[in-house]
């Protein structure tokens, strides 16, 4: 007999929610969860211009464990200004207001590039006069090229040629002072014989109305005193192919005297190809490097670098948010590991327009790509006898913006 089921058991109530419901929550989800990902990009864009503005000390501390510039990984690096790692001694002096900034050493008037004279060719070396560190004053030859022997020889026939042209004009002026002479002789040869001709002529024909003389002695009279007349015009047409009494207004004459004139002014081309067989010092100054040996084509870069140590100065980079502080006359200070020493000096110029940095740090990942201008600073007497020896040396240049200038002397 089996037992009737136990109909008292209690049973599981679900809630079963609508089907629409269910597709409509899920819709939501799937919303959410794209909105997310096209969000992450806008957060992540906006949390990196935050950090690279605001800098927090998190990031600072970031870039100096790992040694990275911001930017300096792009070909167009953010212009940030240039770090500068500054001496122990700078920093334990250094005031907020100071302008610190790269520097690099260089002689008055930067350094002179001692090139070839314009037109030497394919000329080469053939010595060099001078050595590293000579002081030598402007227009001192300091290099000889080897086409000098050719342009000697060009000289020596255009001296021969003016010569040659000096014995000409000589000659022309001789042989036309001689033609003059004789058509003036001629020509006054030529009046005295129809003077006394004419007097012949009458003479005879007084005795021929005196009955003393024939017709025909009368008629041959007159032909010949006719004759004299004639004499005397044609020297004076000869006389008179001479345009003037002075010889060397003569046409042949002029004509000497400029084929003379065109042979000197070979003789001073041929001179002047001479002097480029010569090369001579553009400045008075001491020859900083040589860059070429005798047998060599004078290269690009120049022959020699030549420059006016007695007075160095400082080619400082500030950057271009800080040049507001700097004046003229203000004091410097300049410090290099190769020196061991301060040198100091004071603001002469201050550049006119904003370009990109040249000195750069020894750290492979500095930005590059900092505008700065261009400061010059004048190195005292002593600071510049130091300096006179590191020519192109990277210095470090702190300017103190609140020394009073000097007053003008």
């Amino acid at each position: 007999m089996t037992e009737p089921q136990n109909t008292d058991l209690p049973l599981e109530v679900v809630d079963r929610e609508p089907a629409s419901a269910i597709e409509k929550r899920r819709w939501f989800r799937f919303r959410a969860r794209y909105l997310l990902i096209l969000l992450l990009p806008l957060f992540l864009f906006s949390g990196g211009v935050i950090g690279m503005y605001f800098q927090p000390p998190a990031l600072q501390k970031f870039y100096a464990l790992t040694g990275l510039q911001p930017g300096g990984g792009s070909e167009t690096p953010i212009a940030l200004p240039p770090e500068i790692d500054l001496p122990p001694d700078m920093m334990e002096t250094m005031q907020v207001s100071d302008v610190v900034g790269l520097a690099r050493l260089m002689p008055r008037g930067d350094v002179s590039i001692v090139a070839p004279p314009y037109g030497a060719g394919d000329a080469r070396i053939a010595e060099i006069l001078v050595a590293t560190g000579d002081r030598v004053a402007k227009g001192t030859i300091v290099a000889r090229l080897d086409n000098q022997s050719q342009l000697e020889s060009a000289v020596r026939l255009a001296e021969a040629n003016v010569a040659v042209r000096q014995a000409a004009l000589m000659q022309t002026r001789a042989g036309v002072q001689n033609s003059l002479d004789e058509a003036r002789a001629a020509l006054e040869q030529a009046q005295t014989a129809a003077t006394e001709a004419a007097a012949e002529h009458a003479r005879a024909l007084e005795l021929h109305q005196r009955g003393v003389t024939t017709k025909t002695a009368l008629d041959a009279i007159a032909a010949a005193d006719r004759q004299a007349a004639l004499a005397v015009d044609k020297a004076q047409a000869t006389l008179a192919r001479f345009t003037a009494e002075v010889v060397d207004m003569q046409p042949d004459v002029i004509v000497a005297a400029r084929n003379l004139d065109a042979a000197k002014a070979d003789l001073d081309r041929a001179r002047l190809d001479l002097s480029r067989a010569a090369v001579r010092a553009p400045i008075t100054g001491v020859v900083l490097d040589i860059h070429a040996r005798a047998g060599e084509r004078p290269p690009a870069i120049g022959i020699m670098e030549m420059g006016d140590t007695d007075q160095m100065m400082a080619e400082v980079e500030v950057y271009q948010d800080r040049i507001v502080a700097v004046r003229v006359d203000q004091p410097v200070e300049l410090v290099a590991g190769a020196i061991g020493q301060t040198l100091h000096g004071r603001v002469q110029s201050i550049g006119l327009t904003v370009g990109r940095q040249g000195l750069i740090s020894d750290d492979t990942a500095a930005n590059t790509d900092a505008r700065v201008i261009t400061v010059m600073v004048g190195l005292d007497a002593a600071s510049s006898a130091i300096a006179s020896r590191f020519t192109n040396l990277e210095v470090i240049a702190r300017i103190d913006t609140r020394a009073p200038a000097r007053a003008p002397q």
